[in-house]
């Protein structure tokens, strides 16, 4: 595994793309290039680049004046993509004082190389699936053939044994962890509570971070976290499609503690209020950042419940709750636990889609045939493809990263994974630092 992923990381980002063709010999800038001017240029454009892609700018708490500014302003895109590389320019040439300051540039280097690459898709340059993820997430995401997924169709096959085919087993199975629409709120409560409950007795956080919990309808997505600023987060679950109880834990953890609440909650805590970096006011969607965050809240519900200590819990106090039977929870588990390589199936599904290998109508047979989902589910997951195309690597793959840095850095005693975890999501965020183990504990900062 570990071979595999350092390969998987981009090293270093292409010089010739991000500044162009003879950009490090340009003359400098005359205002100066110290890294808080070139940061505010940053949240600055990432808004301007807002105003053409509605996806782009997924959060931003800094000043309102600058978002007003950037509707005011609306330039053409070769405007911003000429800022652009003139940014990434002075970037490199700023000066570093410390190890803090020289990780902040490397960060903003990376997203600076994600922001130009979305800015040749807006601008109508077509790439493939893995150079787009390569460009924007700094990674390049692994392949698997047909045989991959059949061999973990065995495996479930053995979990579920009975008669009939394996499809309508799953679909049976599946159907045992239905919630009814008015237990759906009380399920999401007690599994967000457990969350925030294991995250707090490891993690400081502000006295004053909150959420609030929303019911939503007909989004591509399960669920999402809106981060506001000042700690606070609305989290939004998507009741359209039927839902399973047996995913609310690890949702909870990935929207809520800790995940992209907590990830948020503490760059704005150590970065923004901490150090005045302002560039951490604004997430673009597309960027490099993406990458830790997804694979970061994915990781972390088995911080939360390690071992077999999740099945047992929902068993004890999810389930009761939701309306499923207790003693399903074990068996379950096993069958998640089976599943999880199959994630790697959205990645070769949206290669393979968005590249032109398969048509809609393929890729949705494809995904029913290999991952079980129904018509509907792969349908929804089409639609997640059209809407954000190469975003699906930062989930399985960006899980494998994390967890092998985790590994590495804190062991298998679990304060210690806590503590690595923690130290990773509360420094600047740099994609190819996760093969080195270079990032930060809070204590260092």
């Amino acid at each position: 595994m570990t071979g595999r992923i350092r390969h998987a990381l981009c090293a270093s980002l292409a010089a010739t793309w991000l500044f162009g063709p003879g950009a490090l010999n340009a003359a400098p800038d005359p205002a100066g290039a110290g890294l808080d001017a070139l940061a505010e240029r940053y949240v600055r454009l990432v808004l301007e680049i807002g105003e053409h892609d509605a996806d782009f700018v997924d959060a931003y708490y800094g000043p309102p004046e600058w978002r007003e500014a950037a509707r005011a302003r609306k330039r053409p895109l070769a405007a911003l993509d000429d800022d652009a590389r003139q940014l990434a320019v002075q970037i490199e040439r700023a000066p570093a004082d410390d190890e803090m300051s020289a990780r902040r540039r490397r960060s903003l280097l990376e997203q600076m190389s994600s922001i130009r690459t979305r800015l040749a898709i807006l601008r109508g340059d077509k790439l493939s699936f893995d150079e787009e993820a390569r460009r924007i997430y700094g990674v390049s995401p692994p392949r698997h053939d047909d045989d991959f997924y059949r061999a973990i169709a065995h495996d479930l096959d053995g979990l579920l044994p009975g008669p009939g085919p394996l499809r309508d087993r799953m679909d049976a199975f599946k159907k045992e962890f239905l919630v009814a629409p008015d237990r759906v709120g009380a399920g999401l409560e007690v599994a967000l509570a457990q969350c925030r409950d294991a995250t707090l007795a490891q993690a400081a956080l502000p006295a004053s971070e909150e959420f609030r919990l929303e019911l939503v309808a007909d989004k591509p997505w399960q669920a999402y976290n809106w981060y506001q600023g000042h700690y606070r987060s609305v989290i939004q679950y998507n009741v359209s499609p039927p839902v399973y109880g047996s995913g609310f834990v690890g949702t909870m953890c990935h929207e809520g503690y800790p995940g992209h609440h907590v990830l948020n909650t503490l760059l704005e805590e150590h970065l923004v209020d901490g150090r005045g970096w302002v560039e951490y006011t604004v997430y673009p969607l597309f960027s490099a950042e993406s990458l830790l965050a997804e694979s970061s809240a994915n990781f972390g519900i088995d911080l939360v419940f390690p071992g077999n200590t999740r099945w047992q819990w929902e068993r004890d106090h999810l389930y009761p709750v939701v309306g499923i039977d207790p003693a399903r929870a074990e068996l379950q588990f096993r069958v998640s636990e089976a599943m999880k390589s199959l994630a790697y199936a959205q990645i070769d599904a949206a290669r393979a889609y968005l590249d032109g290998g398969r048509s809609a109508e393929q890729t949705i047979s494809w995904l029913q045939e290999f991952t079980f989902a129904t018509r509907a589910e792969a349908e929804r997951r089409l639609r997640f493809f059209d809407t954000y195309r190469s975003y699906i690597v930062n989930y399985r793959l960006g899980d494998d990263l994390v967890r092998e840095y985790v590994d590495r850095v804190g062991g298998q005693d679990p304060e210690a994974r806590w503590k690595a975890f923690i130290g990773l999501i509360s420094s600047p965020p740099v994609v190819s630092d996760l093969a080195r183990g270079t990032a930060l504990d809070p204590a260092r900062q």
